[in-house]
């Protein structure tokens, strides 16, 4: 921690007892565990929908309005997460955020029409966007950097988890007991992270807090609202474009207001200067436009086993489900890999290893049995999480305390402005591809089209990627690079 940035911590928890090596383990199992809970929140709505939209009297096309709000109130709040941090301390603000959730989370299960249950939802996503980024900020705030690798590796097993496993969780609980129950389960978990909070987390803050940015809230507010909204919107494939494309032009031209004041300000509400670091900057681009293909999985594998090769919903799950297992295996792994070859190295022959396991899915016939599929994606599972630790470990490591918030603010954003972008780009291939067939129904070749779309985003890691030194955060890795490199 940087002297002079942050005032001292007060220390009357149990987490002063620990011992150094016990403190990140504690802290990153509570963080991973609030990461699951919310990557499982934003998917596990979508399979309860038709069941909702009967209990409240409207339609699923309308109810979908309950997702868009939340992963909207997400993009919104995320810049904000830093700042607060910062100001209040991150105990605090990572309580109140589970606390917010969790209220949030009882008003859904309580909601009598669609107005309440997107109110409620929008709490919800309030919350989300302050616990996750808040929560990795206080993890990060008390690593050494030769566990910055492996507290990364164990992060991104919740966060490949909860998107696969939302959907069939959503599912089971529809089918044998109430869609309310999607929601209320969060309770329980709630209040138990919250006590867990109180007595094993820290809670520095600034010693001198700086004014908040209302002018950049409102312009970045506002330009990932018109960004998200309009990629969801062409994500929904319908013929109106216009909406969409508006959004998108209004949200593009905020967003350089927004830009041009957060370079000119005195105190912004984000810090741009951290750009200027190069491992963050390539970890933010290089891991977004990897996110873009690797993360359009989790929508077009279900898609292509269900509606083409016509499996249940239930098989469907269990055979995507082999990605979430290949990412646990890579947990023990990843410091080894990065120690031996250096983060330059990894990235780039990585990039490649994954770009191929994405277009490998285009190559899925009916006729391809079902065990060499789940091999495949075990395999996929394990480089795309490799790639994905990399990137976020990359971007972090040379990043000083005082930046941390901002850097982990911006990261959070871009993870979910890239997957929702990636995601929409795809499902825009899936409806081009049936229009410029004539058909009416999706067949294998329309997702050969989407397939390589993902790829080619991955690959533009390989790009972004190429200009890091062969010494790039070598006080993380470990790695030594030879003088004739």
């Amino acid at each position: 921690m940087a002297a002079g940035c942050y005032g001292p911590a007060k220390r009357e928890s149990p987490f002063r007892l620990m011992s150094p090596e016990r403190k990140p383990k504690v802290v990153a199992m509570i963080v991973g565990s609030a990461i699951i809970m919310q990557q499982i929140d934003s998917t596990v709505i979508t399979t309860a929908l038709p069941q909702m939209a009967i209990s409240l009297h409207t339609d699923p096309v309308r109810l979908s309005v309950a997702v868009t709000a939340y992963l909207l109130s997400l993009a919104v709040f995320v810049p904000v997460s830093g700042w607060a941090a910062d100001r209040f301390g991150g105990r605090t603000v990572f309580r109140a955020a589970i606390a917010l959730f969790t209220l949030g989370s009882i008003l859904c299960g309580l909601c009598g029409n669609v107005i309440e249950l997107t109110a409620a939802r929008v709490l919800q996503g309030f919350g989300g966007a302050m616990m996750v980024p808040v929560g990795r900020l206080v993890l990060l705030r008390s690593l050494e950097n030769t566990r910055l690798i492996a507290t990364m590796a164990y992060l991104q097993v919740p966060a490949q988890l909860g998107p696969v496993l939302g959907p069939p969780i959503g599912g089971f609980i529809t089918t044998y007991s109430s869609w309310r129950w999607i929601f209320l389960v969060n309770v329980p978990l709630g209040i138990l992270g919250m006590v867990l909070v109180t007595l094993f987390f820290d809670n520095p803050k600034e010693a001198t807090p700086r004014p908040f940015d209302w002018i950049g809230f409102v312009l970045i507010g506002a330009a990932l609202f018109c960004i998200m909204y309009g990629v969801e919107a062409v994500g929904r494939g319908h013929n109106e474009v216009t909406q969409p494309i508006v959004l998108l032009v209004v949200g593009v031209m905020l967003g350089a207001l927004a830009l041009r004041h957060l370079w000119r300000a005195r105190h912004p509400v984000l810090d741009l200067s951290v750009f200027r670091i190069q491992t963050f900057r390539v970890g933010i681009y290089g891991g977004s436009a990897f996110r873009a293909g690797a993360g359009t999985l989790v929508f077009l594998l279900p898609l292509l086993l269900q509606v083409v090769f016509g499996l249940s919903a239930a098989a469907s799950g269990s055979i995507t489900f082999a990605t979430a297992v290949g990412s646990m295996s890579m947990k023990v792994t990843a410091r080894p890999i990065l120690n031996r070859f250096g983060f330059r190295n990894v990235i780039l022959v990585n990039s490649v290893l994954s770009a191929a396991t994405i277009a490998m899915c285009a190559f899925f016939t009916a006729a391809t049995p079902l065990l060499l599929i789940f091999a495949l994606l075990l395999v996929a599972g394990f480089f795309q999480s490799l790639q994905f630790t990399a990137t976020q470990t990359l971007g972090y490591a040379d990043v000083q305390q005082p930046q941390m918030s901002t850097a982990t603010s911006i990261a959070s954003m871009s993870q979910q402005l890239s997957r929702g972008f990636g995601i929409s780009v795809v499902a825009l291939l899936l409806h081009l591809s049936l229009v410029w067939r004539g058909a009416s129904t999706l067949g294998h070749s329309d997702f050969i089209v989407a397939f390589a779309g993902a790829a080619t985003f991955a690959l533009c890691c390989l790009g972004i990627s190429w200009s890091l030194p062969h010494d790039a955060a070598t006080e993380v890795s470990g790695h030594r690079p030879k003088m004739a490199d």
